[in-house]
């Protein structure tokens, strides 16, 4: 292998491979990159034989190959490299880099070592903005709660019907449900869970790129993909194993009717909800109350050891008078994913589910249990 690239586009390609690369100690090939040059790119290829990813850039390709390089060494040494022109050139399985006044040699490995990457076989496939799909796995990734005995709460479920796409996610105390459409729809229904690791590394690759994505479906693993800017060529694909199993029918714990509905302004009550936080006992208990006669949610905690606080904020309020108490984190969590400047909440009793969502915007809705009385 000998190339010519920029240093920019080799450290953005590092970059990005590099975030699925952890420390592993039983397999340690796994903490090196596969760097591939052929024809007019150079393919960063990481794995951690959960998640796969690549990614491509353009290079000055001399001489076809491939090396294996340790991630760290080569991403940091890399970083300290003036903002030129970069020469790198394989000698069996070290690597000769140049750059300006720096001259180094980094020992790789036999690229027969590395994992095998098997080739993706889809059964059908669509495309969805890139910035839509970002925006509404953010708004569900963190819910998913590891479980050994219920390993598919683990992961986020995705639902492609006709032309919706449904992302949920649930620790079986709160549920979080995006919903939008697309502009092209899928030809036969689909669904499957995602594993969270490999969820939140499609978003911190993906989330601030602009483009539409392809996504590719199989029987076990899922493979999203972002062309370079004119569709000609693959620019990063992440692929991932599926989570096996069937995902609870999360619909049934969805209220259908409610005896309390308020609307209220997102920051005053997500910042009152902060302030109680301080004084939460170790249930991390907040207690509100929505009195619909004087138009307003009463927002208590107490802590012997602490104090005590109490705030109130006004609101629109219909139904039942309803004392109900919760998980302060689990409101956080709720109101933080939720964007518009006003909320619906949304109660069905004191013992019941109650639903977070924003207003005139059925897109999005979260669930959250409330924390039962003794």
């Amino acid at each position: 292998m000998k190339i010519e690239v920029l240093k920019e586009n080799l450290k953005t390609g590092l970059g990005v491979a590099e975030r699925n690369i952890g420390k592993n100690l039983s397999l340690p090939i796994l903490n090196n990159i596969f760097i591939a040059a052929d024809e007019s790119f150079l393919r960063f290829t990481s794995t951690d034989l959960e998640t796969i990813v690549k990614f491509w850039t353009l290079a000055k390709v001399i001489k076809k190959g491939d090396t294996v390089l340790p991630a760290r060494i080569l991403s940091d040494f890399v970083s300290y490299l003036p903002n030129d022109k970069v020469f790198m050139e394989a000698h069996e399985q070290a690597v000769n880099i140049e750059c300006q006044k720096f001259t180094t040699t980094i020992q790789g490995f036999n690229p027969e070592d590395f994992p095998l990457i098997p080739e993706f076989k889809e059964t059908d496939s669509l495309i969805v903005d890139n910035k839509k799909f970002c925006q509404g796995l953010a708004q569900v990734v963190s819910i998913a709660a590891q479980s050994a005995s219920r390993p598919e709460i683990s992961g986020i479920y995705f639902s492609f019907v006709k032309n919706t796409l449904t992302i949920a996610a649930t620790d079986s105390f709160r549920l979080a449900e995006k919903k939008f459409q697309l502009e092209q729809g899928v030809q036969n229904n689909h669904s499957f869970i995602l594993p969270q690791k490999s969820a939140r590394m499609l978003l911190n690759i993906l989330e601030e790129r602009n483009g539409q994505l392809t996504i590719l479906f199989s029987v076990n693993q899922v493979m999203v993909e972002l062309p370079f800017a004119d569709k000609k060529h693959p620019h990063i694909q992440v692929t991932s194993r599926l989570i096996e199993g069937e995902y609870p029918n999360y619909q049934e714990i969805i209220p259908g009717q409610f005896k309390t509905t308020a609307t209220i302004n997102r920051d005053e009550f997500l910042n009152q909800i902060k302030t109680a936080s301080l004084f939460a006992n170790r249930n991390n208990e907040v207690k509100l109350s929505l009195n619909p006669t004087k138009k307003e949610i009463g927002v208590f905690t107490q802590n012997p050891g602490v104090g005590e606080s109490h705030s109130s904020l006004p609101g629109t309020i219909e139904g039942e008078p309803i004392d109900v108490s919760f998980n302060y984190k689990f409101l956080v969590d709720g109101l933080q994913n939720i964007k518009s400047s006003e909320i619906v909440f949304e109660a069905s009793g004191s013992e019941g589910p109650c639903v977070l969502k924003p207003v005139a915007d059925a897109s999005y809705l979260y669930v959250v249990m409330p924390i039962k009385a003794i």
